[in-house]
């Protein structure tokens, strides 16, 4: 089990979008068990190997109970409903701040599992505003940049005031 430090924002790093993965062996193997350790302890739902410094795109969720734990290599929504949710929204880069945040519904999405197979997926509610969360965060989306820049302000210096604390 190797828990891995994360990245706290305002690290630049959150907002870089990481790169393909290419190659499948035992190391992106390794960096998915890596972050799903990692995520558990934050603790979270989800994860991305930048929120530990590593550019790569390549994601890991959990939504339910251990069996439920999935890894994501490249992924990106291929469609995206017109209907919408509010959800609350947070990371694990800056634990103890959340906001609602307004999302499709439901999406489809295409990744590649860890053995490079590809696949698609459909998901609503939680999971569709998890992929979209965290697809977000691969393209450099850091989570408040979808809030106004009010609330982005206000929620920055809550943090910041917290992390002195």
């Amino acid at each position: 089990m190797t828990i891995r430090a994360i990245v706290k924002f305002p690290d630049p790093r959150l907002r870089l979008a990481a790169e393909p993965v290419s190659v499948f062996d035992q190391g992106l193997r390794e960096l998915a068990t890596d972050l799903l350790d990692t995520m558990r302890a934050a603790p979270g739902i989800g994860i991305t190997a930048p929120h530990v410094g590593v550019s790569r795109r390549l994601v890991v969720l959990q939504l339910e109970g251990p069996e439920s734990a999935r890894a994501y290599v490249n992924p990106r929504i291929l469609w995206a409903s017109e209907e919408t949710i509010m959800h609350t929204e947070g990371s694990v880069s800056m634990p103890g701040m959340t906001d609602e945040i307004r999302r499709h519904a439901q999406v489809r999405i295409a990744y590649r599992d860890l053995d490079g197979a590809e696949r698609t997926e459909e998901a609503e509610g939680l999971l569709a505003v998890c992929h979209q969360h965290e697809i977000d965060q691969l393209d450099g989306i850091f989570w408040i940049q979808r809030l106004s820049k009010l609330k982005r302000d206000r929620l920055a210096k809550r943090y910041e005031k917290l992390q002195r604390s």
